[in-house]
């Protein structure tokens, strides 16, 4: 019976109590996360880019 009640009062939150984005406010947020995601994703690539050049001038002055 607990679980029953569970799900009873779980849907009344979702129907009742949660404020859901519109398709506008949806929409924003995507391209801010994605537009996040692509700066994260080059500055990441940038760095990593940097080791590995850091890494071949190691490697020559050892070889």
């Amino acid at each position: 019976m607990k679980f029953v009640n569970y799900i009873k009062e779980s849907y009344n939150e979702l129907i009742h109590k949660v404020s859901w984005p519109t398709a506008k406010e949806l929409s924003n947020s995507a391209v801010i996360v994605l537009t996040a995601s692509i700066i994260m994703s080059l500055i990441i690539w940038l760095i990593d880019l940097g080791f590995e050049e850091i890494m071949k001038f190691i490697y020559n002055l050892i070889g």
